[in-house]
């Protein structure tokens, strides 16, 4: 962030900025503490369109940050106390699998948004243009992303797309759901303060779809957390309302469309890193039924 820009978005709230620090941001955007005279605010800086994103917060049944500010590629939201989750997650309560179905219950509730047509939001009004079902745009979107990465080779590639072709026709159960789903739920998005949620952060992946889709991104890496965090994490989800039989398989497909965009990074992104080898293993012995375990 440049020092003007922080000095503008702190002028346009009234205050004067005294301090500046970087924080850890998403892929698309950086993150920056703003410290002003009277408060302290987080100013967001490229990523999605901050006007769709701040629309989607204004409707999430779940604690967001206040937005303050929407400019073209930036926003300023309410800094908001409490500890990031992958932090806590480092040195785990005794309660963590209490704590894991807390997350778990939160999340869900983001899914109580329903709208009109499944897919991506169109401008601040949050407007769902038509497109094919997820059921017919997992294939063509796993090729594209095959025909861009260099992390997989030939053999690998072909393998991935014949999953992704086995598997696509059971996402016809899900295609018309139309909900609201964060689509980045990762303990990086998550603010934990005694045991409860306090924030939910960064909706700039934000869409309309179904919700298993959010259990499967917090269950990808999930090999990594401590016993009962995840554990938790399902129950607490599957709390909220009845689910579909196979509702976790069904969010493991969902997660093909991330794990195949993954795939289109450089080497050397972390993230991207850990993807290729839950791709390769996947390949090798097939799309989990469950988001308890890999």
């Amino acid at each position: 962030m440049r020092t003007e820009d922080g000095e503008r978005i702190a002028k346009a709230l009234g205050g004067r900025l005294v301090k500046a620090t970087t924080l850890a941001g998403g892929y698309s955007h950086e993150t920056t503490l703003l410290e002003l005279d009277d408060r302290k605010v987080v100013a967001r800086f490229g990523g999605g369109d901050p006007a769709i994103e701040a629309a989607v917060m204004a409707l999430a049944p779940v604690p967001v940050p206040e937005v303050l500010l929407v400019e073209a590629d930036a926003m300023a939201i309410g800094f908001v106390e409490g500890t990031v989750l992958s932090r806590v997650l480092e040195t785990p309560p005794d309660a963590v699998e209490g704590l894991g179905r807390e997350v778990g219950r939160v999340v869900a509730r983001i899914g109580d948004v329903r709208f009109g047509a499944a897919g991506f939001f169109a401008g601040d009004g949050l407007t769902v243009g038509p497109q094919p079902p997820w059921s017919e745009q997992l294939v063509p979107f796993a090729e594209q992303c095959m025909a861009k990465t260099e992390r997989l080779d030939r053999q690998e590639r072909t393998a991935w797309l014949a999953l992704c072709a086995e598997h696509a026709p059971a996402l016809t159960a899900i295609d018309g759901e139309a909900r609201l789903v964060h689509g980045d739920i990762n303990p990086k998005n998550i603010l934990v303060g005694g045991g409860r949620v306090t924030a939910v952060l960064d909706w700039e992946f934000a869409y309309s779809g179904c919700p298993y889709g959010d259990v499967a991104n917090m269950a990808r890496f999930g090999a990594g957390y401590p016993p009962g965090f995840l554990d938790g994490f399902v129950s607490g989800f599957e709390e909220h309302e009845p689910r579909h039989p196979d509702w976790q398989y069904l969010g493991r497909l969902l997660d093909l469309f991330a794990l195949s965009d993954f795939m289109t990074r450089a080497p050397g992104q972390e993230v991207a890193d850990q993807a290729a080898t839950i791709v390769r293993e996947w390949i090798a012995t097939g799309v989990p039924r469950t988001t308890r375990s890999l």
